[in-house]
């Protein structure tokens, strides 16, 4: 992230540098600012029980959401007295994190919670933790085998690009525009998360009749937003609405946009970035919306990891066993509710 540090970009009607700007997003405290909450004393799964050993693996923090998933896996394992976090590098890539996980297969802990560089890439190492009687826990990057996991835990792509689309679709129906120009900014184009947003934006689009007219992707990082947004601007001389899949890119994508002294178009972020949802609030760049994709679910993660290792089940559910499968909603964030949303920003 050093050449963002050096990048100066506007958010919020202030200059400042990009690094900064993450760096207000997401401590790299663990006990700041991060997503803890854990159960009522009167719920008999809030009483500390059987020791769980939870193993951690995630990317390295290169990236404000990243960076929260362990910010808030290490706050909430933090909030148990009877739970011990074991967390191993990930290293730069899946090879690297699958040799660091063979690692902590091998301290046979009772639980792993990893958020894979790949999926796909990490299924094996999923499957060998499994047949070695470790149950885990799968965090946003969907494996292939559902042998792979206990539980998986994720964010709604799909869904993400739904919200989006329907916020723009009826945005641009209510103003009246009945052809719009509309670009899009995903992030990584090889990942399946980014696939299916992009499936929920186009989806969304079709029921109002409308289309994306041109689509550049970035890499979810400040950097390749703001060249991203630089090229697409340049490729539609008008536009009416723009999806930015990416707060933490988005921060170069209105970078660029200041840069091209672009206004006549109306912006919606994704993940729920505290900067993002804090210019919304001030409604005064073009950003008007963004719709959640939080690393809460990280807290999460690792609270039912604990109740796994205990060989309990949710409280509020009558089965006697955490679900298989948990995908959270996406949400739609605007000038009317942030205030509401502030605190789950990154």
């Amino acid at each position: 992230m050093s050449a963002l540090s050096r990048r100066r970009v506007l958010f919020g009607g202030a200059a400042v540098g990009a690094g900064a700007l993450l760096t207000a997003c997401t401590s790299n405290d663990p006990g700041t600012d991060a997503q803890v909450k854990t159960n009522s004393s009167g719920d008999a799964n809030a009483a500390p029980g059987t020791k769980v050993v939870i193993g951690f693996s995630a990317p390295a923090a290169d990236h404000g959401w990243i960076a929260a998933i362990t910010n808030n896996a290490k706050a909430q394992a933090a909030a148990y007295s009877d739970v011990e976090l074991k967390t191993v590098e990930a290293g730069a890539d899946a090879a690297a994190q699958r040799a660091a996980l063979a690692t902590l297969i091998a301290q046979k802990p009772s639980v792993i919670v990893m958020l894979p560089h790949d999926g796909k890439e990490l299924n094996a190492t999923g499957l060998e933790a499994m047949r070695a009687g470790i149950p885990v826990v799968n965090l946003d990057r969907a494996f292939p085998s559902a042998a792979a996991y206990r539980l998986q835990i994720k964010g709604d792509n799909y869904g993400m690009g739904l919200a989006a689309g329907q916020y723009i679709g009826e945005q641009l129906k209510t103003k009246g525009v009945t052809n719009p120009i509309i670009g899009e900014i995903p992030g990584i184009d090889s990942l399946e998360l980014t696939q299916e947003r992009t499936q929920g934006f186009n989806t969304a689009l079709a029921v109002y009749g409308f289309k994306v007219a041109n689509r550049r992707p970035a890499e979810f990082t400040a950097d390749s937003g703001q060249a991203a947004a630089t090229a697409l601007l340049q490729a539609l001389p008008k536009m009416d609405a723009l999806w930015n899949h990416d707060d933490d890119q988005g921060i170069g994508v209105l970078a660029a946009i200041k840069q091209a002294n672009r206004s006549e178009f109306f912006m919606v972020g994704g993940a729920g970035s505290k900067a993002a949802i804090d210019s919304i609030a001030k409604d005064d760049l073009v950003l008007k919306a963004t719709v959640t994709y939080s690393p809460s679910m990280a807290s999460s993660a690792i609270s039912l990891a604990r109740l796994i290792g205990q060989g309990k089940g949710m409280s509020d559910l009558v089965e006697l066993q955490v679900p298989k499968e948990i995908t959270l909603a996406s949400e739609t964030i605007t000038k009317e509710n942030a205030s509401k949303y502030a605190k789950l920003g990154f």
